[in-house]
């Protein structure tokens, strides 16, 4: 699967399913159609872009769709259909992760408004796992001491304290942490810190 943001419908109804998917490429966005959860997860090993979901389908339902996709990790964003009768389901889908849900009937507008809402989260998302990426490659290519100094910093220490805890003077430490924020391309010391705790493992 490529990274193109696709949005995916995912229905056992086969009239809604080309009625959505009509919609969706009338605006101009790419779509894919799937016949059920199942069908969706085993035709798409990772997906870009976003998902839309009815809440009640036979053999896997929206609710366990959404858990199944938290599993997999890195799930694009979900929108959830539903009648007026399932919104308690689309609130507990809401809690599982979805991040928007339309009843049915919907306006067509309301319905567009909502995909290029979640497109624009998972393009954020995307990016933001792009530059996390950059980042732990930069920080991997600092050497041990370079490393240890980066910590001090995180951690609020002063150079002097730093260069007290490693053994070495406040001047090297200087030299240390000039290579530090070249290294990963910070141009000042709050962003390096920032850098640093984004990638920082829990």
């Amino acid at each position: 699967m490529s990274g193109e943001a696709v949005v995916h419908v995912v229905d056992d109804d086969a009239a809604v399913r080309r009625a959505l998917g009509f919609l969706i490429a009338s605006d101009g966005l790419p779509v894919r159609l799937h016949e059920s959860a199942l069908a969706f997860l085993d035709a798409v090993p990772e997906a870009a872009g976003c998902i839309v979901t009815d809440v009640r389908m036979p053999g896997l339902d929206g609710i366990a769709f959404l858990r199944r996709l938290r599993e997999r990790g890195n799930a694009p964003p979900v929108i959830v259909m539903t009648g007026h009768a399932d919104v308690p389901m689309a609130v507990e889908a809401m809690k599982q992760g979805a991040v928007d849900f339309i009843e049915k009937p919907f306006d067509d507008e309301i319905f567009l408004a909502a995909v290029r809402a979640a497109l624009d989260c998972a393009g954020r998302a995307a990016a933001q796992g792009a530059l996390a990426a950059a980042v732990r490659t930069r920080r991997a290519s600092l050497t041990e001491r370079e490393r240890q100094v980066l910590d001090g910093l995180v951690a609020g220490k002063a150079n002097k304290v730093i260069g007290l805890d490693l053994g070495i003077s406040p001047r090297t430490v200087e030299i240390y942490r000039a290579n530090v924020m070249t290294k990963m391309q910070a141009e000042s010391l709050s962003e390096l810190v920032r850098m640093a705790i984004s990638v920082a493992q829990p």
